[in-house]
Formats: structure tokens, sequence, C-alpha cells
């Protein structure tokens, strides 16, 4: 047994290596960084402290980007995991065309979010646009979809949500079809409805489907970078900007790589600050069930 465990071990160091080289090794120097005035290529830095983050509490971008961050993370999730919900229920009943439908949700992931962005841009421009068109037809006024930073933020909300729709749809397709179905069987026995069924036997035991595919949206969310690129560009005058767009316009841009590093360290523990009692949460909900 011993052997077996130190084997496994040994297994796992080059993972462990990953790890580090790619997460834990960056984060550090990051950190590092954030704490001097620097350019991204100079070879002098000046190191000023926490004047960075002092910065982040003054600046109007950060704080705005950082609630479209917010937006475009809880309002994805939500999205995603209500409709995913409610296909993968749809779709696990037998019926003509299922695969079909399941095949039509799940293709927008195979669509890189740039190139997503790419093609919903001539859905939502104002002259020639697909939507406007539509609403011309119906003899509707054109609508200008990006014309202010909360609007272009829902927008970009909603093209996110429908693109990884799919993902939720599996998730919860997963989970579905692991479902013993002598619970339902014996429930439908006793003369418990369709909402009771869903409420007191599908729910509970999807609590571990919807972990994972909480924790996953949430996160995706809140990292969302190339669907806003090719979509708004985050326009107009950056009030669309995701805080990881926002560090590649001051890094690249702006040229403030040292506020660049302090605006991904805000990052990061905001993901975790958020994630981790959201995901400790629901991991206690699954071992109550």
């Amino acid at each position: 047994m011993e052997k077996r465990k130190r084997a496994t071990l040994y297994m796992c160091i080059p993972a462990l290596l990953i790890i580090v080289f790619f997460m834990a090794f960056p984060l550090i120097n990051g950190i590092s960084v954030s704490f001097y005035k620097w350019n991204g290529y100079s070879q002098t830095k000046k190191f000023i402290g926490f004047e960075n983050y002092i910065t982040l509490l003054t600046d109007p971008v950060f704080w705005r980007s950082l609630a479209n961050t917010l937006l475009y993370g809880f309002g994805s999730t939500l999205l995603q995991n209500v409709f995913g919900l409610l296909i993968a229920l749809y779709v696990n009943s037998k019926f003509r065309g299922r695969n079909f439908i399941r095949a039509l949700v799940y293709m927008p992931i195979m669509i890189s979010g740039f190139i997503m962005g790419q093609i919903l841009y001539y859905f939502f421009q104002y002259d020639g646009g697909v939507m406007n068109d539509l609403l011309g037809i119906l003899s509707f006024a054109p609508v200008y979809w990006m014309e202010t930073g909360l609007r272009a933020a829902l927008v970009i909300t909603l093209v996110n949500s429908w693109q990884y729709l799919g993902l939720c749809m599996v998730i919860y397709l997963a989970g579905l079809q692991n479902i013993p179905m002598m619970y339902i069987e014996a429930a439908r026995i006793d003369g418990v409805n369709r909402f009771q069924e869903f409420f007191k036997i599908k729910l509970p035991m999807l609590m571990s489907s919807i972990t994972t595919a909480v924790i996953t949206n949430l996160i995706g969310g809140f990292k969302l970078y190339e669907v806003i690129v090719s979509l708004s560009g985050g326009g107009p005058n950056r009030k669309s900007l995701s805080l990881s767009y926002n560090i590649q316009l001051l890094y690249f841009n702006d040229e403030k790589a040292g506020y660049a590093s302090a605006v991904g360290v805000a990052l990061f523990f905001m993901i975790f600050i958020i994630s981790w009692p959201i995901n400790k949460y629901l991991v206690s909900k699954v071992e109550e069930y």
C-alpha cells in the first residue's frame, strides 16, 4: 500500500511542476511587478510600493470594468444554468430529432469567442445589422444596440450566455441520465406530479452537476475577454470593458505594466473571494444529499 501511494505521488509530480510553472510563478511575478512603475519593456523599474493599488480606488475605469465583470460573471452564470437545465430536461426525453437539438445547442462552443463576436457584430450593428433589418420588416425604428456601456454589456452577456449554453446542457444531461430510475418510478407510484418530481428528486440529485456548472460558468464569465474585443472593442469609451480586457489595454496600449499587474492581482483575488464560498456552499449541499 505504501509503495502504491508513493508511486501515485511520483505520477503527480509532472502535473505539480506544470501548475507551478504556468500558474504559481506568473502569479508571484505579477504581484511583484504590481509594486513598480514600469512600462512593460524598459530595463529599469521604479519601486512605488502600494501606489498602484491606491490608484485602483479612484480609477473610474477600473470600477466600471469591475461592475461589468460582475455582470458578465453572474449574469452569464444565471442564464446559462437556468436555460441549460431547461434544455437538458427537454432533450433528456425520447423524441425524434433530440440528437439534432443537442448538437445544435452545443455547436456554438466549437467557435472561438473572438470569431463569435465578429459574427454577432454584424447582427447588432446599427446600419445593415440583422437585428435592425428584422425590426425594419416589423415597421419598428432601428436601435443603436451599443449606444451605452450598460446596453453593450447586456448584449455581451447575452452573447456569452448563448455561446456556452451547450456546456451547461451537457453537464446537466449527464447528471439527469445518472439518476436511478427506481427513485422516479417509486415517486410516480406514490402519486407525485412533474413539479414535485423535479424539485424533490431530480434537483437534489443534480447538486454535483449544479456545482460543476455554476463554478465553471462563473469563473469563465469573470475572465471574459475575446468576445468583448471583437463585439464592442470595450466601447463606447471603454464602458463595456471587463477586467481582463482592461488589463490588456493598460499593459500594451497605455504602457502601464505595473498598474495592469495590480488590476490582475485584484481580478485574481476577486475570483477567489467570490467563487470559493459559493463552491463550498454547493459542495455542502451535495454532501447533504
